[in-house]
C-alpha cells in the first residue's frame, strides 16, 4: 500500500480541499470577482481552507456558518476570522435552504457581488481539480480509496480512471446510502458514463459525522506512532480504519496495488483533545 500525501501540499488548504478550490479559484479571476462566499459548519475543514487561499491571493471572503454564534470561536473559526474571513451566523432551518434562489438572492442585496462555492466546495469545477489527484500518481495502482462526505473528490478520482482501476469511498457519514446516487449525479453532470469501477463503504462512520470512539482514537493514535503521519478523527482517520479492516478480512486479492489518498483535514483535531495531549 501506498499514501498519496495530499495533506503536503501546504499547511492551510493542502489536502483536497486544494483541489476543489483550484479551479474555482481561476474561475472567479476571469470572472473578476474579488469576492468568495461559502458555507460550512463550525469545524469546516471547507471554511478553513477557503479563508486561508482568500487571504493567500488576495480575495474577500464571506463565511455562512451552520448554527447560532457563540461567545468564543472553534479554532476553525478562529482562525477564518484571523485570515479575515467575514463570519455570519445562520440558524439551522435557514442552512437547510442554503441553495435557493430566494436566500441567495438575501445574500447578494446584503453583500454585493460574490463568487459562490458551494458546501464543501462541490461542483463541477471541484471534480476536474479532484481528477488531478489520479493524474498525478505516476506508480500503477489497482484501488484507489478516500474518504467520502459530500462525494464530490471521489467522483472526481473516479471520472480520471483508466481501465481496470477501482476507487473505493470510505463514507464518514451515518446513513450515507444516498452518497451512491450523489457520486452518480455529478459524474453524469460531467458527462463521465455510468461504470462499476467504484463503490463506497458504510460501515466505517463511527456513528456519524465527527463522532468517535476510544477505538477510532487509539488506531488513529497508533497509525501516528507506527507511520509518523498523522490522520484526523473526522474523515481520514475512518478510512484508514476501513482499509485495514478489508486488509484483514482479505477483500483484496494478494498482490493487489493500493493507494490511499490522505486528504488532510488535520486542523480537525483540535477539537478532540485526546489526539492533540502529548
Amino acid at each position: 500500500m501506498q499514501i498519496k500525501r495530499e495533506d503536503l501540499a501546504d499547511r492551510h488548504i493542502g489536502g483536497n480541499k486544494w483541489r476543489k478550490l483550484k479551479y474555482n479559484l481561476l474561475q472567479a479571476r476571469e470572472q473578476q470577482k474579488n469576492t468568495l462566499l461559502t458555507f460550512g459548519g463550525a469545524w469546516s475543514n471547507h471554511i478553513y481552507a477557503t479563508a486561508a487561499a482568500g487571504k493567500y491571493f488576495g480575495f474577500h471572503t464571506i463565511g455562512i456558518i451552520r448554527g447560532e454564534a457563540h461567545h468564543s470561536l472553534t479554532p476553525t473559526l478562529q482562525f477564518a476570522h484571523d485570515c479575515g474571513m467575514q463570519l455570519e451566523f445562520i440558524d439551522r432551518q435557514t442552512y437547510r435552504d442554503r441553495t435557493s434562489t430566494q436566500l441567495l438572492e438575501t445574500l447578494h442585496k446584503r453583500h454585493g457581488d460574490f463568487y459562490l462555492l458551494p458546501e464543501g466546495g462541490s461542483n463541477r469545477l471541484a471534480l476536474k481539480g479532484c481528477a488531478e489527484i489520479v493524474t498525478d500518481i505516476e506508480s500503477q495502482f489497482d484501488v484507489i480509496t478516500v474518504a467520502c462526505g459530500t462525494g464530490a473528490t471521489l467522483a472526481g478520482i473516479i471520472s480520471a480512471l483508466d481501465a481496470g482501476q477501482h476507487a473505493t469511498g470510505f463514507a464518514v457519514l451515518k446513513g450515507a446510502d444516498f452518497l451512491i446516487d450523489d457520486v452518480s449525479r455529478m459524474l453524469a453532470v460531467i458527462e463521465h458514463p455510468p461504470a462499476d469501477n467504484w463503490h463506497i463503504e458504510l460501515d466505517c462512520h463511527f456513528g456519524g459525522y465527527a463522532k468517535t470512539s476510544p477505538e477510532l482514537i487509539a488506531f488513529v493514535r497508533q497509525f501516528k506512532s507506527d507511520f509518523g503521519i498523522e490522520l484526523d478523527a473526522v474523515y481520514t482517520g475512518k478510512m484508514f480504519y476501513g482499509l485495514f479492516e478489508l486488509i484483514k478480512q482479505g477483500i483484496f486479492e494478494r498482490g493487489t496495488r493500493i493507494i490511499a489518498v490522505h486528504t488532510g483535514g488535520i486542523q480537525g483535531n483540535a477539537g478532540f483533545p485526546e489526539l492533540i495531549r502529548d
